[in-house]
């Protein structure tokens, strides 16, 4: 009992604030930069800071030793830690914003190891002697956020360890996209758009410069996965190939790329996932990889995903390399907290000025740092030998932002009531959970030195510049911005594009075949890459207007395609004009033969009082002369711009006039056989003969086709229509006919009517009689049958104006046969034979 009494005195006696402590004085002073160290400031609200200062030069670790221990790492440089000090002093001057607090600060190295890197953070979170957290000994300095300024493989550790805790993790750097998912961890913040927001600004570089078969290479870590699982869906949808897709160890010695076969020499174009911005290690795989093959082998270009500069070493390995690609943040011309020049000078001597360090190792620790604490401030000096810190890039708006977030929190209104009520006792200082919240509304992307912005999906991006590093023929390095990406959109710089071909290095290509040109598509061939196709013309009627286009675009009914298939011009319209050469002949025909039907329907009723004239049943014969003059001008319906008026009329209209036309010379057939037939003994038939008989005749059949013409109009009337297809090149204006059945009822009657006509006719025609027409009709039916037997296959085999001409010129040939065949041989004996018109002749011709 005594024992553990004085174990509690022992415990009790030792320092319990400040941060140095267990100080021991140094034996050397000259390697503390190879060994873990912390920076120190107090303050009222304490900010902890994780950065990679250190370098590798090398990717290998031994698990035996401790990070820190091992000759590779390079030693770190003052000047990355300045720009976290400097800044943190400049705005604890501004009492206005801070409300009279201060900012501290507690720097560490990770030295970009996982298991340095939960060191320091137990560290940072344990505020008593030894590294123990949630073990409170006195101190009073509990961080209130965590600035991420380490490489991103440890910021999934840091928020892991951290989060817990509700400390906000801030970080200025491109994190995994893993980190965005809120439910896992809800305490952090970015200040830099999510991994992988430039790959489709790589996408649209391989697109613009028509770079189709890629060769793919990262790590075999699991960003390097999360890489290829992303990037390559990307890449399919754009058409474009991934021939070769290759994963290299981090921790084993280099050797080259297996099965390293034809797709090496074809491929121009690698892009890279790296991690580090040390990027030379990949090329010694490739170089050997490509020394492997034989033949000549053209140079590379290199597409890397490191943001920002990058470090090249070993220039032997660039024999295959064109050039390097990567992609830089834009800076804002006026960023909203531009208070500093652009850099200040510092002392390069600040360390042994401002800090007091000293080696100390803690009480149950098991570990040992150099620990610097500030005891004055850091002072700008007009020194061009000191070291340059940026204050107008990220760190500066970070801790600007929480300066003005911390205000906020400050100034909030439960806040104050809470201070109130506490006003008597200690004042009250803000906790990270309470901080955190007002670190969720801010908008950091305003704020960012950088051209940030939100996407349509609402996710934070950037504005990027396009760098290009060549390695000319001497083995210099020259690095130019030869374009932009900005608003998602690429902006090639026609004159740095030009400057490549000045130093001989034309851009390579790409790509399995040249590009398809405009009016032909692409088509795949079959076993070989999709970017590997043939280039075939546009199908009928479709056109592209732009190269390798996979599917041709169809023009609008009112246009068609040109020769070459790359423009849609407008469809000439067509249809039987007037004006036109056929149209004019057509009309011309008509009414001469309008003219001829009505000087013979003159002649027959200035001679209707002669024997020929009332022999040959004189009404009937103005009936059908009348029904032919309508018949020649029914043809006026067809030629035209079609209108609904005309394509109600034109079908009904024809076909009834043509029905009466056939009925008058059925009426007259008839009335010849009967009036024959009355002249023999005996005979009751007599007493049919007469006018009834032939009206009747005339009114029946035609009525026939009068009411099949009104139930087409009444079930499915034809109407204006446009015919786009039939014509290459044209629209064709016409009716439609609206039943096609209908119209070929109508003329099935009118081919009836005939048949009968013809038939009864033909019968008739060796009656006695000087004046029989009996012969006349026969021969007139033939020809009407043959024409409207032939007008079928024509009119089914013509399109457009065309078939309109087909049926016109059938109604003029069919009504002219009609009425030559009929009334030719009558008007040649009343005009020029009047002495076989008399009744004499008449009276001699039926007695023999």
């Amino acid at each position: 009992m005594g024992l553990l009494l004085l174990l509690a005195m022992l415990l009790e006696s030792l320092p319990v604030s400040g941060k140095l402590r267990m100080k021991c004085p140094l034996n050397s002073v000259h390697l503390d930069r190879e060994r873990p160290w912390s920076y120190y400031r107090p303050g009222d609200h304490l900010i902890g800071i994780v950065t990679s200062a250190v370098t590798l030069s090398q990717k290998i670790l031994f698990f035996n030793l401790l990070p820190y221990s091992q000759s590779h790492f390079i030693p770190y440089a003052p000047k990355g830690i300045e720009r976290f000090i400097f800044t943190i002093q400049v705005i604890n001057k501004n009492i206005q914003l801070l409300c009279n607090l201060t900012l501290g600060y507690n720097i560490h190295d990770n030295y970009l190891n996982t298991l340095g890197t939960s060191e320091v953070l137990l560290d940072m979170l344990s505020t008593g002697k030894a590294n123990v957290p949630n073990y409170s000994c006195g101190r009073k300095d509990n961080i209130l956020a965590l600035l991420d300024g380490a490489d991103r493989d440890f910021s999934i550790l840091m928020s892991t360890l951290v989060g817990p805790y509700k400390v906000p993790q801030i970080s200025h750097r491109i994190v995994s996209e893993t980190l965005g998912d809120k439910s896992k961890f809800p305490f952090f913040h970015r200040m830099l758009p999510k991994e992988g927001f430039q790959y489709s600004a790589i996408v649209q570089v391989l697109l613009h410069f028509r770079w189709t078969l890629i060769g793919l290479l990262a790590p075999d870590t699991e960003e390097g996965d999360n890489f290829m699982r992303t990037f390559t869906p990307m890449l399919v949808r754009n058409g474009i190939c991934v021939v070769i897709s290759q994963q290299f160890s981090m921790s084993r010695y280099i050797e080259p790329f297996r099965d390293s076969s034809s797709p090496w020499k074809q491929v121009n174009v690698f892009v890279h996932f790296t991690e580090h911005i040390i990027i030379s290690s990949t090329f010694h795989i490739f170089h050997l990889t490509l020394d492997t093959l034989s033949g000549p082998i053209g140079e590379k270009i290199w597409i890397t995903t490191t943001l920002g500069n990058y470090i090249i070493i070993h220039l032997g390995y660039h024999k295959y390399i064109h050039s390097i690609w990567s992609f830089e943040f834009i800076q804002k011309t006026n960023p909203k907290y531009g208070a500093f020049e652009p850099f200040s000078i510092i002392d390069s001597q600040y360390e042994e000025k401002n800090f007091q360090c000293s080696f100390s190792k803690q009480f149950f620790s098991v570990k040992g740092r150099k620990r610097c604490t500030q005891k004055t401030p850091v002072v700008a000096e007009d020194d061009l030998n000191g070291l340059f810190v940026v204050t107008s890039d990220s760190v500066y708006i970070i801790f600007m932002t929480l300066a003005h977030v911390l205000k906020a929190a400050y100034s909030s209104r439960s806040w104050r009531r809470r201070k109130e009520v506490q006003e008597t006792r200690e004042a009250p200082r803000l906790k990270p959970w309470q901080f955190h919240p007002f670190l969720e509304k801010n908008e950091f992307y305003n704020l960012s030195c950088w051209n940030l912005y939100l996407d349509h999906n609402g996710e934070e991006t950037a504005d990027m510049d396009i760098e290009v590093l060549v390695i000319s023929p001497e083995g210099d390095l020259i690095k130019r911005k030869v374009g932009s990406i900005e608003r998602q959109r690429i902006i090639i710089n026609q004159i740095a594009h030009s400057w490549l071909n000045l130093l001989n290095k034309s851009l390579p290509q790409s790509q399995c075949v040249e590009s398809c040109h405009p009016g032909f598509v692409k088509q795949k061939r079959e076993g070989e890459p999709i970017c590997c196709y043939d280039c075939v013309p546009c199908p009928e009627r479709t056109i592209s207007t732009q190269e390798d286009t996979e599917k041709c675009t169809k023009c609008p009914d009112e246009k068609y395609p040109n020769e070459d298939r790359i423009q849609c011009i407008p469809k000439v319209i067509s249809f039987l004009s007037y004006e036109e050469h056929l149209g004019i002949i057509l009309v011309s025909f008509a009414l001469f033969l309008f003219s001829a039907t009505g000087l013979v329907l003159i002649i027959f009723f200035k001679y209707r009082d002669t024997p020929i004239v009332k022999a040959n049943n004189r009404d009937i014969s103005y009936i059908f002369l009348v029904s032919l003059l309508l018949c020649f001008l029914s043809p006026l319906l067809f030629i035209g711009q079609p209108t609904k008026a005309t394509c109600l009329l034109r079908q009904t209209v024809f076909s009834i006039i043509f029905s009466i036309a056939i009925s008058s010379l059925l009426a007259k057939t008839i009335t010849v056989v009967l009036a024959f037939l009355a002249t023999k003994p005996g005979n009751q038939v007599k007493r049919w003969l007469g006018k009834s008989l032939a009206n009747s005749i005339i009114l029946s059949c035609s009525a026939v086709q009068i009411l099949i013409c009104s139930i087409w109009l009444g079930v499915s009337p034809p109407f204006p229509d446009s015919d786009f297809h039939s014509q290459p090149g044209g629209i064709i204006l016409q009716c439609n006919e609206g039943s096609i059945f209908m119209f070929y009822i109508t003329l099935s009657y009118m081919g009836f009517l005939a048949a009968i006509c013809f038939t009864v006719a033909f019968l008739a025609r060796n009656l006695p009689g000087t004046f029989n027409e009996a012969k006349l009709i026969t021969f007139s039916m033939l020809v009407f049958c043959n024409v409207w037997v032939s007008f079928l296959p024509t009119y089914l085999s013509t399109k457009g104006k065309y078939m309109v001409a087909v049926q016109v010129f059938s109604i003029l040939s069919s009504t002219s046969g009609l009425l030559g065949c009929v009334f030719i041989p009558k008007c040649y004996i009343i005009i020029l034979r009047p002495d076989l018109n008399t009744k004499e002749h008449l009276i001699t011709r039926r007695n023999v």
